[in-house]
């Protein structure tokens, strides 16, 4: 039986992990953890913000999904949406989702994620 989702995983271009750092980490506010020795290896960077866990995982022949993302629940949106746009990341607001407040953001290499309340 499923009880939750434990991450999300993420696709970025060879050589892109200072970006994405930067992105994750200064941008989103979320923290960098250590990936296993073994898939450390292979690239990538892994980051985490309270139960919210996301993967970044190095994509030789990367192409960003246009569509696909994973949508990102936050306490005070508008608070949200003004620290991206302060750290230089572009919010798109958009209102096609009844009941809802949402925006979308780009990660560095193209990534589309939602943030939603």
């Amino acid at each position: 039986m499923l009880a939750a989702v434990d991450h999300v995983q993420l696709a970025a271009p060879p050589g892109s992990e200072d970006l994405l750092r930067a992105y994750y980490v200064d941008v989103l506010g979320m923290t960098e953890i250590p990936k296993p020795p073994v898939l450390a290896a292979r690239g990538g960077c892994w980051f985490r913000a309270g139960a919210v866990e996301l993967h970044l995982g190095i994509e030789d022949d990367f192409r960003p999904a246009r569509k696909a993302h994973p949508g990102l629940r936050v306490t005070d949106i508008s608070a949200y949406a003004a620290r991206l746009e302060t750290r230089g990341a572009m919010v798109r607001w958009d209102s096609g989702l009844p009941g809802r407040r949402r925006f979308y953001s780009d990660d560095p290499v193209g990534n589309r994620l939602e943030f939603v309340v």
